[in-house]
């Protein structure tokens, strides 16, 4: 049986709920999935899965800041281990998703398509190739005019129902491509 890792971050609910769709695809598609907040998962490592999976809201274009370090601190482990190389040369049966939920009130998507590229150098240089990213619309909470006016419009309650069941068969087709 493969394996597969998710470890995640959400202040609001919002990436929770997508880590959960995600989970529910992969076990549907008979992968064992190991689903940790990031808390707890500071010694995991990702080559003992078939499929490593972080995700995160956005602020500011970036990861929040317990990711980063989350991220930073499996770097270090693989720069001792000499497991970063030149090139970058791919591990086989090594595979990466990055997904992220975000708000974009000010430029939509390009609010995180910086966040998820910076996280996916965290994969690519340890050579696990990253197979997909997503990006999911997510509320913003505690402010509404964020929420209704921003340049997504109306995003109230996103993720929906539907958004996470797409999620879901996203994740099922994910592991045809493992």
């Amino acid at each position: 049986m493969k394996k597969a890792l998710i470890v995640y971050w959400s202040a609001t609910g919002n990436t929770e709920k997508v880590a959960m769709a995600l989970k529910d695809g992969l076990v549907e598609g008979d992968m064992d999935v190991s689903l940790f907040k990031t808390k707890g998962a500071e010694e995991l490592d990702y080559f003992d899965y078939d499929l490593a999976c972080v995700g995160f809201p956005v602020y500011h274009f970036h990861p929040p800041d317990i990711i980063v370090r989350f991220l930073k601190s499996r770097f270090d482990k693989y720069q001792k281990e000499k497991r970063i190389l030149p090139c970058c040369p791919i591990v086989k049966g090594k595979n990466a998703l990055v997904f992220c939920t975000y708000s974009g009130p000010h430029s939509g998507i390009d609010e995180a398509l910086p966040a998820v590229k910076y996280t996916a150098q965290f994969f690519i240089h340890v050579g696990i190739p990253v197979i997909n990213e997503w990006y999911i619309i997510g509320e913003f909470h505690g402010r509404e005019d964020l929420s209704t006016r921003g340049k997504l419009g109306d995003i109230r309650g996103k993720p929906s129902a539907e958004d996470l069941d797409k999620i879901r068969k996203d994740a099922l087709k994910l592991v045809s491509k493992i």
